[in-house]
């Protein structure tokens, strides 16, 4: 039955039941003989029960207004629905903030509840994002039970569908983020495609939740918009960088390592995230105060910064400046976005290592986070950096054997996980890139750890050479037979890369090779982990 067609038969429903009232009414009154009471009521009786009529339908229209604001809307396809299961309000106020934050950049947005969503309705839906709390011991808040019950009893048909969740929980229960989780495989086994693997939520971690902000400005188009609760930066410094792939016909790439500030002793893991904040090049912020005929030695006071000059090189350069007050200018400055880089080393190397591809946008120009880092910024300068723990990617116990698949800077994830092991486990790495010549990243270390023991098989693919498997997942399923093999003997696959092209390729293979339902288990037990972008 269609979604209108339930709609109408509710309505006429609604209407008999009205009209079977009205007419019980006036069948009572015909059996009443004479006055119908006793006595008139007085005038203030009367102004009492008009006044308690008119507030009962007033009652009534907010409701139908509430209902019909719950309905997903059927006049604009482009419109992302951002639906919420919250059991303390802390999930719809995300669901409020990522919808406002979408229509603030020009993307239109609807905040719902998700027991206001029906299976059949989301086929309507294009982009959906969900915000999901689990509560006691890996269940749906009250209100979402409805949902659970109706919707994901079964498998539905949502081919059309992408989508994205960010899963609240709490670490000190034993199903962390459970209705989330169940909520993300579902709609896989529906069909729908995933914007972005599913972002878990510890006790509201505010790197998770910038995590989801910043996919969520990607889905938008624009990555320029300002976090939602600014990280606490720490002042690293750049002390190498060298670059990878001379000559190569993709985007030049950059081994960078960062010192950490005097007397401190960070510690991360292998598939922590490092988030750094960016900053403009001198030229640029000086072009923008002349342009507007300021002085950028001007001082100011607070955020970090003595000149103007200093606290905008941190910030956006807004088109127009309507108060030339620089102190004005700075405590109404908006600060650039965070950029995320997976660690490609280990607290025991001392400093946090990265793999930086340059991007560019549009008009030619460097990105704001990559062109900061390979470019702006000059060996010895202070990079803005925090570090953010990502337990979905930590490496598992060297005695479980690890598959290690990437492509381009993906590399850096995966760099960390064989380092971190060395030679006590199994670790096998598939990696692809376009050239042999150029792109083969860190050939040395990997060649040197195929001889020592760290890795014990490499296969490779370089999708401009013209010979052998072209990508890495054309790689992997060359090797089929080993992969049962591994994953028989209790093996974990870890994923980094680009989500466009490798992962969903480096997924199609793995179910081709396992099945689904091995695939699932493996997703279900944390033996197949991505950290795609």
């Amino acid at each position: 039955m269609s979604d209108g067609a339930s709609l109408s038969r509710a309505r006429i429903g609604q209407i008999a039941t009205f009209a079977l009232l009205a007419l019980a009414a006036l069948a009572s009154a015909r059996l009443q003989p004479g006055d119908w009471w006793i006595a008139t009521p007085s005038s203030a009786r009367v102004l009492g029960a008009t006044a308690l009529l008119l507030a009962w339908l007033a009652l009534c229209a907010a409701a139908l207004r509430r209902r019909a604001s719950s309905r997903i809307s059927e006049t604009n396809g482009d419109r992302i629905v951002v639906a919420w299961a919250s059991q303390t309000g802390f999930a719809h106020e995300l669901a409020r903030h990522t919808a406002a934050t979408l229509e603030a950049a020009g993307t239109p947005a609807q905040a719902l509840p998700l027991d206001a969503l029906e299976a059949t309705t989301l086929r309507r839906v294009r982009r959906l994002l969900l915000v999901a709390s689990t509560t006691g011991e890996g269940d749906p808040p009250d209100h979402a039970l409805r949902f659970l019950r109706d919707s994901m009893a079964r498998d539905e048909a949502l081919p059309g569908l992408e989508y994205g969740v960010l899963a609240l929980g709490d670490r000190n229960y034993a199903h962390f983020c459970e209705f989330g989780r169940q909520l993300d495989q579902w709609l896989h086994r529906s069909g729908a495609r995933a914007l972005f693997d599913r972002i878990d939520v510890d006790a509201g971690d505010a790197g998770a939740l910038r995590h989801w902000q910043h996919h969520v400005g990607l889905i938008a188009g624009r990555t320029d918009l300002p976090d939602w609760s600014p990280p606490r930066y720490e002042p690293w410094r750049l002390a190498q960088r060298v670059h990878l792939n001379p000559g190569s016909p993709g985007g030049a790439a950059f081994h960078l390592e960062l010192a950490p500030p005097d007397g401190t002793n960070p510690d991360w893991t292998a598939g922590d995230i490092a988030e750094i904040g960016p900053r403009h090049v001198p030229a640029r912020v000086q072009g923008w105060l002349a342009a507007h005929s300021l002085d950028g030695g001007t001082p100011v006071t607070g955020h970090d910064a003595t000149t103007l000059r200093e606290a905008l090189l941190r910030a956006r350069l807004p088109d127009t400046v309507e108060d030339r007050d620089p102190q004005a200018i700075v405590d109404a400055r908006v600060p650039l976005p965070h950029r995320e880089y997976s660690i490609a080393s280990v607290a025991l190397d001392g400093r946090v290592h990265l793999l930086v591809r340059q991007a560019r946008q549009p008009d030619g120009t460097l990105g704001l986070g990559s062109g900061w880092l390979t470019h702006g910024a000059q060996v010895g300068d202070i990079i803005d950096l925090r570090i953010r723990r990502n337990p979905g990617f930590h490496s598992p116990d060297v005695g479980v054997p690890l598959i290690l698949v990437g492509n381009g800077t993906g590399l850096a994830g995966l760099r960390a996980h064989w380092r971190l092991r060395g030679t006590k486990g199994r670790t096998w790495l598939l990696f692809g890139e376009r050239t042999r010549a150029c792109d083969f990243f860190h050939r040395n270390e990997i060649e040197a750890a195929l001889r020592d023991g760290a890795l014990e098989r490499v296969d490779l693919a370089f999708s401009r050479d013209g010979d052998g498997p072209r990508y890495v997942q054309d790689a992997l399923r060359l090797q089929a037979d080993r992969l049962r093999r591994w994953v028989e003997e209790g093996a974990a696959i870890y994923v980094c890369g680009s989500l466009d092209g490798m992962a969903p390729g480096v997924d199609a293979v793995l179910r081709e090779v396992l099945g689904d339902e091995r695939v699932e288990t493996l997703l279900a037990d944390g033996r197949y982990r991505r950290d795609v972008y």
